[in-house]
């Protein structure tokens, strides 16, 4: 037998659809919604709806590729890990530099429109924030930044759950903004006054507001069923945010005439002050209330100011956290200097990506950068990544290289229509950001040359960021990260022949404690011995519990320790296996529920064993432990529970089976058979039943019933081949019988005396009292659970994973 080694650290799927959903929601409905009204409304007037449309539309297709890849290879660095890969460190570098430099854009954009929303919006309500001006709006965004970046730098993590109260205050005022806009019955006079170009120019100004949804994406490994859920989730968190987008320029450009709109740093504020007033007719119904129109109005532009300062922190807090993730992924792929990735000592964090994203931050704004320019740039850098993230798509279908296996694939309708579609769509975007078709004079001495367009300021910025990952990559990357491009792959594809899968036996053994590991394998393996019609194999599993607050991905990066324990523990595993002449995986899972995490691996596995330790104590929360119940409750597979004894389980020769009439017991029987097979010292096996005492009258005595159930278990179990001892013990206290009498032996074997979901007990009483009342090591053990699905957990299986 042969071990495979497969511990690359994974990550357990905790996420459903709605924590999906709401994860890229969260960065969807952000800063752009509240700073973005003023420019859009200035370059396109009413028709920027038709901007934040398109913008839509681009994203999502970009979605629908991201969905793909994100399934087919979920690691850290999301968009640039998968150009990288399929395109090759050059187009990688210009990546991961460009979505760097695009997420160090967006957070100064994101900083600036902080500033405009606390000086000029909140200086009418509080005096000492009115009358700074530009200067006033500069200096708050620097600080602002300037705290952000500590905070990052010093690792103080945002809970997730002040995250979902702001996301939820934001979709509540966002809907409350579009509902009162509506019934005050928005007018618009003239729809398109500058004409389908500026509409098209618009949408390059808007995308920035749709860089947010990869986030789903590069949380792929933690979703549940993501062939299902991971593209619902993002198209979801792409069109519910554009829906809002278009309704909230129709409300503003139809209650705001545009000059006014434009001219405003708080144009959604000042939408609100008017759509607002007619509440105060509403609420003056009620008794001893009086509201004037004017307070109404002054309310709702407080509401919409304070949603927009949190909005615009939590947007630039995500993306200068995004921007360090993008750096450890390409310091991890040797594209970029390790000196940058380096992890805080203390803080354990990317300190320095951290403060270098930081101070270029702080640079944006202090050199006084245009809010919309700020925003354009980073539009452009995510456009030039979606458009070579299609590409990608393209080029790793056609090279179906063996580690591609995406869990969700484009449609074979919708298949290369979306991912060729999508790269034309960006390039598009693009090329009207980066250039105004009138001609442009450039004179050389004597000579004039005309240019049939003129280049844009964005449009230069950008090329010299393109031009910057160009150089990177031949100045550095070049000699340091491996060649993996698949394009080569791609352009001359190779079929692999079909291969027939033999039928696989797996035991999962969730390892845990060093002092009992080897125990726990030599049993999973006299399982997997016995099973020589099939390819046996054992998957020892290991899971890191990381707290529910805290990303999983982020925890790992930082907590090298925990993540070298479980190195070791599956290791030694390894090692183990290789005495016990077993085939054996390892997985390494990190997740916020190590039972869940657990039955995913033997779901994942199609497990036919699953065999856990057990420290023999009873919890007052949990019947078994917080792990245990769970996993032995609701496996679909056989679950085996050993409490292990003093002794070592290779020193077990004297092995007792608890003979009875349920379900389980054949299963237990069975587990002591394979043990004794596979035992080099000859074990001997003794089926034990206890019966009590006949009464006069009974055809047979207590003796001759226990005889005829030992017998019929042991052909219920398939083990009359062997050869077993039987003993029948009368007692009108079975379990004190079975106590007693586990005393001659070394090892007790025991099936489930209970069918069903976790209650007061497990296994049954009798089971898990011979388990904590004994000193010898105690297997209990069960078949697959068929107990019908409840209620509570098909609404959860359908709704929440």
């Amino acid at each position: 037998m042969g071990v495979v080694s497969n511990t690359d650290q994974e990550l357990a799927r905790d996420l459903g659809f709605l924590e999906a959903y709401t994860i890229g929601l969260g960065t969807m409905i952000g800063a752009g919604i509240f700073v973005l009204p003023k420019i859009a409304a200035e370059q396109a007037g009413p028709a920027s709806m038709v901007s934040f449309f398109v913008g839509g539309m681009v994203s999502l297709f970009a979605a629908l590729s991201l969905s793909e890849l994100a399934t087919g290879m979920p690691k850290a660095g999301g968009s640039y890990y998968y150009v990288n890969r399929a395109l090759g460190p050059f187009f990688g570098s210009i990546v991961g530099w460009g979505m760097w430099a695009g997420l160090t854009f967006a957070s100064a954009f994101y900083m600036i429109g902080f500033g405009q929303y606390l000086l000029p919006g909140l200086g009418e309500y509080v005096g000492v924030l009115a009358g700074w001006g530009d200067l006033g709006i500069t200096v708050a965004a620097l600080a602002m930044a300037a705290l952000l970046t500590a905070v990052n730098y010093y690792g103080v993590k945002e809970t997730s759950a002040l995250q979902n109260v702001i996301v939820l205050t934001l979709v509540g005022l966002v809907l409350a903004f579009l509902g009162l806009g509506a019934v005050t019955g928005p007018t618009i006079t003239e729809f398109n006054p500058n004409g389908w170009p500026a509409v098209a120019a618009t949408v390059g100004t808007v995308y920035v507001t749709f860089i947010g949804f990869e986030v789903i994406a590069t949380s792929a490994e933690e979703i549940k069923d993501p062939s299902r859920n991971l593209p619902l989730a993002m198209i979801a968190a792409v069109v519910t945010p554009t829906l809002m987008y278009v309704g909230v320029m129709f409300v503003s450009t139809g209650t705001i005439d545009i000059p006014v709109l434009a001219g405003s740093d708080v144009p959604v504020a000042l939408v609100a002050r008017e759509i607002f007033q007619p509440l105060a007719g509403a609420v003056s119904w009620l008794p001893f209330v009086s509201v004037q129109p004017a307070t109404a109005g002054s309310v709702g532009a407080l509401a919409m100011i304070v949603g927009a300062v949190l909005a615009t922190v939590s947007s630039a807090n995500a993306s200068i956290l995004s921007a360090a993730r993008v750096n450890f992924a390409m310091g991890r792929d040797k594209i970029l200097v390790n000196w940058l990735n380096e992890v805080h000592d203390r803080f354990r964090t990317p300190y320095r990506a951290i403060a270098a994203t930081g101070v270029i931050t702080l640079l944006l704004i202090g050199i006084g950068v245009g809010v919309g320019t700020l925003a354009e740039v980073a539009s452009f850098m995510y456009l030039v990544t979606y458009a070579l993230v299609h590409v990608s798509v393209v080029v790793l279908r056609r090279a179906n290289p063996d580690t591609y296996d995406p869990a969700f694939r484009i449609p074979a309708v919708l298949y290369p229509v979306v991912p060729v579609l999508g790269a034309a769509a960006c390039v598009a975007v693009l090329v009207q950001m980066s250039v105004t078709f009138s001609p442009m004079t450039i004179g050389v001495a004597s000579v004039a040359v005309v240019l049939p367009v003129t280049p844009t300021p964005v449009g230069a910025i950008g090329t010299v960021l393109v031009a910057f990952g160009i150089a990177w990559y031949y100045c550095y990357a070049r000699a340091c990260a491996p060649s993996q491009s698949l394009v080569g792959d791609a352009l001359a594809p190779s079929s692999s022949p079909d291969t027939d899968t033999p039928d696989t036996y797996t035991v999962v053994v969730p390892v845990a404690n060093p002092d009992t590991e080897h125990d726990l394998l030599r049993m999973a393996a006299a399982s997997a011995h016995a099973h020589t019609d099939a390819h046996a194999e054992v998957i020892a599993v290991n899971v890191i519990e990381v707290p529910r607050q805290t990303s999983l991905s982020q925890d790992l990066a930082f907590e090298e320790e925990r993540v070298e324990r479980q190195q070791e523990l599956l290791d030694a595993a390894s090692a183990a296996a290789a005495d016990l002449d077993v085939r054996l995986r390892t997985r390494a899972v990190a997740s916020h529920d190590t039972g869940a995490a657990i039955l995913d691996v033997i779901e994942d596995t199609a497990a036919d064993h699953v065999l856990l330790g057990w420290g023999g104590t009873r919890r007052r929360d949990h019947v078994l432990g917080s792990t245990i119940d769970p996993v032995v409750g609701h496996a679909s597979c056989d679950a085996t529970l050993v409490r292990l004894g003093p002794a070592a389980a290779s020193d077990a020769s004297d092995i007792m089976v608890l003979a009875g009439e349920g379900p389980h017991a054949p299963v237990a029987a069975r587990r002591a058979a394979e043990f004794v097979a596979a035992d080099e010292t000859d074990a001997s096996l003794t089926l034990l039943n206890v019966q009590p005492p006949a009464d006069d009258d009974a055809d047979a005595s207590a003796t001759e019933r226990g005889a005829a159930v030992i017998d019929a278990l042991a052909e219920r179990a398939a083990i009359k081949y062997m050869t077993y001892d039987t003993e029948v013990v009368v007692s009108t206290d079975t379990e004190a019988a079975v106590i007693d009498a586990a005393a001659d032996f070394d090892m007790v074997y025991a099936g489930a005396t209970r069918s069903g979901p976790v209650s007061q007990a497990v296994f049954g009483s009798i089971p898990e009292a011979v388990g904590a009342g004994v000193d010898q090591t105690v297997v209990m053990a069960r078949g697959p659970d068929n107990t019908p699905m409840s209620v509570r957990d098909a609404i959860t299986r359908r709704f929440g994973g």
